[in-house]
């Protein structure tokens, strides 16, 4: 067994207010090639958790007064707590039991001595980006008018799957039909989702440099037709979906700065960009309150902008981006990820930091509940079905507690009225190995819940997904070992089993087998009927491949 568990989440827990402590004088010495190296991992690795200010959200508050060493004598419940280089060595190698992965088989040893020195200093602000910064990056590179006005090859574009390729910096479209890669291209670093036009021809990607494309697939092969930075750190755009405004504008929300930029949604010119500093829902001013999951309502002509640290959702009218009407609705703090419930009326998002999940009605434009769940949810887009108990369900895996939560969604079908006392409640926790579930998936075809837990500490748990039968939901699930099922040679890193995602027809379930950058990686794909391995897909340009998003269930919200 690893030493996380050992490790724990005491080591950065929150001390009481009134305590005061002698803190060491100075960060421990390092180099300006040093600190360049540790912020560049830092930004890599880091800042999506813990924020580039490290003020913490879904990770911990890292800033010099939680890293730097104490001086002896500062008691905390009866003993002297040290953080400073070699525990935070421990905490970076082992990770925590509250979530956070262990980075020994990620980073060297000298590696994670950099890091641990690097959190003891002051933070690095990077710059604004400005309107002007935006445009400057902006590259149009193949017109509307120079674009093709047919579909010019025989793929089948709804059941093709954008994968990205993590630390290659590049994109795999995959043809879903036949399993070859149809294509690799050139993208933002990481990219964190891929999204598609209201027709299914274009795919939007957002790196988590900033950096944003637009892939054309009616070409006779993928062609990037435009890009442009949105600033520096990002994870999430959407096109405008109400009828009339169909890919007129894309969105994009940053991390840093924390800002949301409207765009072209056919050529992704700037248009406008929108600050989200200010007040949390507790009323203290936030520095840094990044934009996490946007979506596009198709109730009314607006997006759903979440916004991670100040707790609050808005809700952005497109109809006059001259004259901006912005509904802001108060949630709960650390706005992650989430997806829409059954009906497709509300957005439920992980307030994952605050152990709850808000629901927002975008019919009456107001929160409808906010749901308290098991520790750290993290549903990605969450997981739609019909309980046999309970009714409509919608579902969220958990970073910090080895369950998944079903909440009882509201219905309109008068079938479903018997339901109703259950709604905003979560009716059963399913059981899981561990703590560490990025993404839960199933489809209306299927029978079968997958889960995964790639940020688990064990090895096996890590590297393998867990299917639940429907039809029985307090029976086991079922183990399927992603890493072993895959024929791939053992390596010394972690093969982490990430993002169940189904194909077009609902009967394959394909698993991302993200190793180390110099070890090959795979995509697995499943039976979802029998749960047998069908195929395994890799090559060497399949470089740490994590977020999958098949076209089809993409564009439709099938989840």
């Amino acid at each position: 067994m690893k030493l996380k568990t050992l490790v724990g989440t005491f080591a950065l827990a929150a001390l009481p207010a009134s305590m005061s402590f002698a803190w060491a004088d100075a960060a421990p010495e390092m180099t300006d090639a040093e600190r360049a190296q540790a912020k560049q991992i830092y930004f890599e690795r880091c800042a999506g958790c813990h924020g580039v200010l490290r003020k913490g959200a879904t990770g911990k508050n890292l800033e010099p007064h939680w890293t730097k060493t104490l001086q002896d004598g500062n008691k905390v419940e009866g003993g002297t707590l040290k953080l400073g280089t070699n525990r935070l060595e421990r905490i970076i190698a082992y990770g925590t039991d509250g979530g956070m992965v262990n980075y020994d088989d990620i980073l060297s040893e000298k590696e994670i001595n950099l890091m641990a020195r690097y959190i003891q200093q002051t933070p690095d602000a990077p710059p604004e980006f400005s309107l002007k910064d935006m445009r400057d990056s902006w590259k149009l590179i193949v017109p509307k008018d120079k674009r093709p006005t047919r579909q010019m090859n025989k793929i089948n574009l709804q059941n093709v799957f954008a994968v990205t390729l993590r630390d290659a910096g590049k994109l795999a479209l995959i043809d879903g039909d036949t399993h070859k890669i149809w294509k690799v291209l050139d993208t933002g670093y990481a990219v964190h989702i891929s999204r598609l036009s209201a027709s299914g021809r274009y795919v939007y990607t957002v790196g988590r440099d900033g950096l944003t494309t637009i892939i054309d697939m009616w070409f006779e092969e993928p062609t990037t037709v435009a890009s442009v930075r949105l600033g520096s750190d990002a994870r999430s755009v959407d096109v405008s979906k109400f009828k009339g405004y169909e890919d007129k504008y894309l969105i994009g929300g940053t991390y840093w700065p924390p800002q949301y930029s409207i765009m072209d949604g056919e050529t992704l010119e700037p248009i406008k960009i929108v600050s989200t500093r200010g007040q949390t829902v507790d009323g203290e001013y936030h520095p840094e309150p990044r934009v996490a999951s946007i979506v596009a309502s198709m109730t009314k002509p607006e997006w759903v902008v979440n916004v991670k640290e100040t707790g609050q959702i808005l809700l952005v009218d497109y109809t006059d981006l001259k004259n901006l009407k912005t509904t802001t609705i108060e949630s709960a703090k650390f706005l992650h990820d989430g997806g829409w419930d059954g009906s497709k009326r509300y957005f439920m998002v992980a307030a994952n930091a605050s152990n709850k999940v808000a629901a927002v009605d975008t019919k009456t434009g107001k929160l409808a509940a906010l749901v308290d769940t098991a520790k750290i949810p993290h549903p990605g887009r969450g997981a739609n079905f019909i309980h046999p108990q309970y009714g409509p369900v919608w579902a969220t895996g958990h970073l910090g507690d080895a369950v998944v939560s079903l909440i009882s969604t509201p219905s309109e079908e008068a079938k479903y009225a018997k339901y109703k006392g259950n709604n905003w409640k979560v009716v059963q926790e399913l059981k899981m190995p561990g703590a560490g579930n990025l993404f839960v998936k199933t489809h209306p075809k299927s029978t079968h819940f997958w889960a995964d837990a790639p940020m688990n500490p064990e090895r096996e748990v890590a590297e393998s997904v867990y299917v639940f039968d429907m039809g029985d939901l307090d029976k086991a699930p079922v183990q399927l070992n992603v890493a072993k099922d895959s024929g791939l040679p053992e390596t010394t890193a972690v093969r982490r089993a990430v993002q169940p995602e189904y194909n077009l027809a609902g009967d394959e379930v394909w698993i991302s087998l993200w190793g180390g950058k110099t070890d090959q990686s795979a995509i697995v794909i499943y039976d979802d009927k029998t749960l047998k391995l069908k195929k395994v897909i890799t090559d060497p340009a399949v470089v740490t491949p994590t977020g999958k998003f098949n076209v089809f269930n993409t564009m439709h919200d099938v989840y």
